[in-house]
């Protein structure tokens, strides 16, 4: 028996750092936007005769052997599985730890800021519950890989957006409600055609950390510093300004405010920019006037977004070649 499942690693448009709970349900007009893009986690189950796991990472370009017996509490709270604890607790929540080779690739480089490893674990829960024939609760899988992640992170509440893409597909608003996300659907073919063409989607080569300052916000904010809340109030508003403009149809305001959220976000997170960023934004701006940076990540990943005209994406190309960074394909998924 062979189970292959795919799941899209999202793009963040506006509004991450705003799906940390209960921030979330205190500040007004919360909505995290999002995209479910053409990079994808993979995960693929084999049933083998032999008893245990045997784990490929096209990752870590790794393969390991696990026997069933060492997925105790003990083991899986400690050290002994590495950096394949995140897979393997899923595993054991599942029931699935003998007879299987899982092979994975997260389809983000780390540290881009994309939640690779987020997509993957929310793949990996589905692959397994169609391997066991099993029905699949978005919202169960959600919680449980998301808590699972956060464990592992150990460095506060984990954001929920970056799970939702590789279940729903297409463009997602994310809505948060007391009992829960309530999840819409924004994906139009015209709004795909503006985003795919006014942004660009780049990969600095540097792997960066957003959960260590995810943290920290959250820290601020519930110390009562008035910078962080501010700050978390200017991107809440500048993020439903544009899912309003998105369902108007408003295009021109929303490229502009994706570029608003990242100058926020710049001011909420000193340093959010690597000096490498921040020397490729300054050498375009002559060319590209309107052109606009958002790091992705809540605190900063190795991606950024840069959106602009129609016309100016050879320019941008071009320039980003030369600087020795690479341009990630920029395709935006239908609806799952």
């Amino acid at each position: 028996m062979k189970v292959v499942k795919t799941g899209s690693v999202r793009v963040d448009l506006l509004g991450g750092t705003l799906d940390l709970n209960p921030i979330n349900l205190i500040l007004q007009n919360v909505v995290t936007l999002n995209v479910a893009t053409s990079l994808k986690a993979k995960v693929e189950l084999e049933e083998t005769q032999r008893e245990g796991i045997e784990i490929i990472s096209l990752d870590y370009k790794s393969t390991q052997y696990f026997p069933a017996s060492d997925f105790t509490l003990e083991k899986l709270r400690g050290d002994h599985f590495g950096p394949l604890s995140f897979v393997c607790q899923i595993l054991k929540e599942l029931e699935l730890c003998t007879n299987v080779k899982v092979t994975l690739q997260s389809g983000s480089p780390a540290g881009a800021g994309l939640g690779g490893s987020s997509a993957m674990g929310v793949t990996l829960y589905s692959a397994i519950c169609d391997y066991l024939k099993k029905p699949i609760e978005s919202e169960k899988a959600i919680k449980l890989v998301n808590s699972i992640e956060a464990r592992i992170l150990n460095s506060g509440p984990a954001g929920y957006q970056d799970y939702y893409p590789a279940l729903h597909g297409g463009v997602l608003a994310l809505h948060p409600k007391s009992l829960g996300v309530e999840v819409e659907q924004l994906y139009s073919r015209e709004l795909v055609e503006v985003l795919e063409k006014r942004v660009t989607l780049v990969y600095s080569g540097e792997t960066r950390l957003s959960g260590i300052n995810n943290w920290e916000v959250y820290k601020s904010f519930f110390n009562g510093d008035k910078n962080t809340r501010r700050g978390l109030e200017k991107i809440a508003d500048l993020s439903f300004k544009a899912y309003k403009a998105i369902v108007s149809g408003q295009w021109d305001d929303l490229i502009e405010l994706i570029a608003l959220e990242g100058a926020a976000r710049r001011m909420l997170f000193p340093g959010i920019l690597s000096s490498s960023m921040t020397s490729l934004y300054a050498s375009l701006l002559e060319q590209v006037p309107d052109l606009g940076v958002k790091v992705c990540g809540a605190g900063g990943g190795g991606c950024f977004l840069l959106t602009h005209s129609e016309d100016k994406r050879e320019v941008i190309a071009s320039k980003v070649k030369e600087v020795g960074m690479t341009i990630l394909p920029f395709e935006i998924e239908k609806p799952l």
